[in-house]
């Protein structure tokens, strides 16, 4: 059968009109390639973590927070200085750059103790930022009704990437040496790069009001991300929402971390379990993503993309409080994180579709790094404290009920919120049928 014939077929499959197929194909390409590049490095990062001594996964934590810190303004400058389209080739390019540099200071044999941290930290920092443009790209590319129906298939891409690239890390990193992984890395970063310029030339050719100001920069002051923010109670919300996420995530990796670390004692076996732990995750999320996420958010709306994954977390905590296993944490760790690949994370850059450019680019990415390492921060040096206390995974577990319910309320309530903004917003494409007839 000839794939012209194919294509109503496909759009239906993947809920995409046959003029949303190409942009739909490239995005989800170039998630694949950006995750695939990611989860190559992802369970030497992990390795690296257990290598520098558990003790001290609050230091690291906190390390990448302060990174963070200094990497927002950074980001508001080049923001402020380059235009959009421009941007994301500025950001992938100076991170091919930086994996480039670790291969020649892997290689080297220089401080191999503090290059592993510093790795450590960088990974966790590359991973937000160039994941936070990556949603800043599609939610300027795409409108609310055309969100709704994409971006479950669009994150499906990343989750095929996220699980070939544990694959070729397990099947490779024996044979090849970890260092060499660090090319493959670059092969796939070059190949988002790529799928980003068919992207903005897929953007220009259509009818597109808003893409046509992608060649001019958002303006603004290095801080203006962090000013908008503040003055925001919808942004602040996502704020909490992802200080909660963030949180009971950093509860359930750390003790993921100690019953690894107690059940294996060769470095290369650790490796290959957390690949394997991705892999399997990522299977799980990529079904929900093709099948589940897009159907859902049309029949149910973002409300429910933002308060499922915690409801299942009340009840997944509640049994691991009873239970403390190997076996219920990795079922309670797999659907916490499925949950949020295929779900929550969809429905949380949903929220940005209402908001001005500005919002979608420096405050959304303040929110995604800044505010997330730092909710890793936090909630790292609280785990350690509940720990100090005497508190053991059980413990620790019944304390993060309360926390999931909290998160539960304030996902239906930022649903809500942004179904408000949704209806109050004036139509773009009205707008600019009247701006075409005005003389300015």
């Amino acid at each position: 059968m000839a794939l012209h014939s194919r294509i109503p077929r496909i759009g239906r499959l993947i809920s995409a009109r046959p003029h949303e197929l190409r942009a739909a194909g490239w995005s989800f390409l170039y998630f694949f390639c950006l995750l695939c590049a990611y989860y190559v490095l992802r369970p030497i990062r992990d390795e690296m973590g257990i290598r520098g001594g558990i003790e001290n996964l609050p230091w690291l934590f906190t390390a990448t927070f302060f990174t963070m810190l200094l990497m927002v303004p950074l980001f508001g400058w080049a923001s402020s200085r380059y235009p959009r389209g421009r941007l994301l080739t500025v950001v992938y390019g100076f991170f091919i750059c930086n994996v480039i540099l670790f291969y020649f200071l892997f290689t080297s044999g220089i401080g191999p103790a503090s290059v592993a941290r510093i790795f450590f930290v960088w990974l966790s920092v590359f991973n937000l930022f160039v994941v936070s443009v990556f949603w800043s790209f599609m939610v300027e590319l795409f409108d609310d009704e055309q969100a709704r129906r994409l971006f479950g298939f669009i994150a499906a891409g990343g989750s095929v990437g996220a699980i070939t690239g544990p694959l070729l890390t397990a099947g490779l990193v024996v044979s090849v040496g970890t260092e060499n992984l660090l090319w493959l890395s670059v092969v796939f970063l070059s190949g988002a790069l790529m799928c980003v310029l068919r992207l903005r030339k897929w953007s220009q050719q259509g009818p597109r009001p808003r893409a046509r100001t992608e060649d001019t920069p958002i303006g603004g002051g290095l801080l203006d991300g962090i000013a908008r923010v503040a003055r925001s109670p919808y942004l602040l919300g996502i704020c909490l929402y992802i200080l909660l996420y963030t949180t009971l995530s950093t509860f359930l990796y750390f003790t993921q971390a100690g019953i690894v670390a107690d059940a294996f004692t060769s470095s290369e076996a650790r490796t290959r379990v957390f690949a394997l732990i991705d892999l399997a995750t990522n299977v799980f999320t990529v079904v929900l993503q093709l099948f589940v996420t897009g159907r859902l958010a049309v029949r149910f709306g973002v409300s429910v993309l933002l308060s499922l994954v915690p409801a299942l977390l009340v009840v997944g905590l509640a049994v691991l409080g009873t239970a403390p296993t190997l076996l219920v944490l990795a079922v309670v760790q797999t659907l916490r994180r499925a949950g949020n690949y295929a779900i929550a994370r969809p429905g949380r850059e949903m929220l940005y579709t209402v908001l001005p450019v500005a919002d979608k680019y420096k405050s959304k990415n303040f929110i995604d790094t800044a505010v997330y390492r730092g909710g890793d921060a936090l909630s790292g040096w609280f785990y350690a404290a509940l720990s100090a206390f005497g508190l053991g995974a059980a413990g620790i577990a019944w304390i993060g009920v309360p926390l999931a319910l909290i998160w539960l309320w304030v996902g239906r309530r930022l649903g809500r919120t942004r179904d408000m903004l949704e209806q109050a917003r004036p139509d773009p494409v009205a707008e600019a049928v009247i701006g075409k007839g005005t003389t300015r």
